[in-house]
């Protein structure tokens, strides 16, 4: 073979190599542009380049975040036990030939690894008399975050060259992707973490000290019920009237239990009627009935690991109180056109402005399902039986409204004592509605007796209420001026020729005492 024989072949050769190269690369872009699970996808490029290039064992590293050490993120290798194993296998900078890669940030060639005492063979599959290829791989700015290298199937000739040029292209190609890889793993730990400090944050907000004010006895024997419930996890049944707060008290069991972290369904029984209740509560599949498009999974589903909470457990029908205990007492249903057996581990957590026990004793509500629910029973009292807690009450739901309207509110001793005078019928559900209507009223920043309104319906319409206002000491010194004369005029009916007498006032001193107080003047 003559010289031209022979430069010739070697061209064809390279040209080749060449070949092989651009669609290597090709199928590495395309892995690298599908997923970005970064040990999945660099072990396919890994797998790329011992099937297109003969380059075998290939291995990926990245750098820690103080890039003080790189761990093994990818091996090809045909031993899945040795690929799993290698994932725990870290270098130093400087040690060994991983090692002074990251620390020098150049790339390292052997043309055969037993010349290099260097070498630690930490992975036992490399062929001592065979070629090594170490490259860095660094990033725009020459920080370099990670190691890529391989072997050659073949011994040292002049491919080497080719090879590692090959394998730096790769290595340019890797970094793009770790970089993104990296950026979103950041941002989806940071989006936990913002989850957990929300979550904090509700546990915080659903302390009791924060979400059910009260210092009576009858509702720290709620807060002690509520605890305990919260940390066995019990099935729990809450009772009370309209506005007592059961739904906090429901969110209160949830968020100072074990299941803090996991969902709280929330379900009004009433509001369904029952064939739509069936579905929403144990889910459907596609085809059930007439508009189920999709399987739809139902509340129970939803709320698997955590709590659900049944609002107006009372208003449903005696057929459906069937199909409820069966999943109550089993931890277990079928969608509604399914028959595949769904397993939950639910909380439940019921409520009711009923009483149970008088509707099991008339036959609308089923006994078995009563006990079933009535585990811990948790009584709420009504507002007009813990008229102590108003004061307390008043402070806190006023704060509320004042964040909602974003200004400063305050209320004064005689709207609060006006407030204790009243029934409650609608609880403190009917508190907050007074003091919301009461803030709207006022143009100042004070929440005075005079934009306090209280009213019952009764038929023929809403008429307001003729709250007796209790005696007040006119010559109590820890009254403002203001306080005393809206005092005298409520004692007196409001009829200012009464009040002024009450105060040692002429009609006329009053009067202007009116005006210049801003004291708004009811009507009897």
């Amino acid at each position: 073979m003559n010289a031209y024989s022979l430069k010739e072949d070697i061209g064809t050769s390279r040209r080749n190599l060449i070949e092989k190269e651009l669609d290597a690369l090709y199928k590495v872009s395309r892995i690298l542009g599908h997923s970005l699970d970064l040990g999945e996808t660099l072990t396919q490029v890994l797998k790329v380049l011992d099937e297109e290039m003969a380059l075998c064992h290939g291995i990926v590293t990245v750098s820690d975040p103080e890039q003080s050490e790189v761990r093994v993120s990818a091996l090809h290798s045909e031993e899945d036990m040795l690929a799993k194993q290698s994932k725990g296998i870290r270098y130093r900078s400087g040690e060994g030939i991983i090692g002074r890669i990251l620390a020098s940030g150049t790339d390292i060639v052997l043309g055969r690894i037993a010349s290099e005492p260097n070498f630690l063979h930490k992975l036992d599959i490399y062929d001592f008399e065979l070629p090594f290829i170490g490259v860095a791989i660094n990033t725009a700015d020459g920080t370099t975050i990670g190691v890529l290298a391989a072997q050659p199937a073949q011994p040292a000739d002049e491919s080497l060259q080719e090879l590692t040029r090959f394998m730096r292209m790769v290595a340019n190609l890797i970094v793009t992707h770790i970089q993104l890889a990296s950026s979103v793993e950041d941002k989806r730990k940071n989006l936990l973490e913002e989850r957990d400090e929300l979550r904090r944050e509700v546990r915080v907000k659903y302390g009791f000290d924060k979400m059910v004010v009260g210092r009576t006895d009858a509702m720290q024997r709620v807060y002690d019920q509520v605890k305990r419930v919260g940390k066995w996890g019990s099935t729990a049944l809450i009772l009370g009237e309209s506005g007592t707060g059961k739904e906090l008290i429901a969110s209160s069991i949830h968020y100072n239990s074990p299941r803090s972290n996991k969902p709280f369904i929330k379900l009004n029984c009433a509001a369904l009627p029952e064939n739509l209740l069936e579905s929403e509560l144990f889910g459907h599949e596609k085809g059930a009935f007439t508009g189920a498009i999709k399987q739809r999974q139902g509340k129970f589903e939803q709320a698997d690991q955590g709590t659900l909470f049944l609002d107006e457990i009372g208003e449903i029908s005696p057929m459906f109180q069937a199909k409820l205990l069966r999943v109550l007492q089993e931890n277990e249903l079928e969608r509604v056109g399914g028959n595949q057996t769904i397993k939950v581990n639910v909380c439940i957590v019921a409520a009711t402005n009923r009483n149970l026990q008088l509707e099991v004793e008339e036959g609308r509500f089923r006994e078995d399902l009563y006990y079933r629910l009535n585990v811990m029973p948790i009584q709420l009292p009504p507002l007009r039986e813990r008229l102590v807690d108003i004061p307390e009450l008043a402070e806190f739901l006023v704060n509320k409204i004042a964040k909602q309207q974003k200004r400063k509110l305050k209320i004064t001793d005689g709207a609060i004592r006006t407030l204790m005078n009243y029934h409650w019928p609608g609880n403190v559900r009917e508190l907050e509605n007074c003091l919301e209507r009461a803030a709207v009223m006022t143009e100042q920043d004070t929440i005075d007796l005079d934009v306090i309104s209280l009213s019952n319906f009764e038929p023929g319409g809403m008429a307001p209420s003729r709250v007796s206002v209790p005696e007040v000491d006119l010559n109590d010194q820890n009254l403002d001026e203001r306080e005393r004369v809206t005092a005298a005029l409520e004692q007196a009916g409001w009829v200012q020729a009464r009040a002024a007498r009450l105060l040692g006032m002429t009609p006329r001193q009053i009067a202007y005492r009116i005006q210049t107080l801003n004291i708004n003047m009811r009507k009897i």
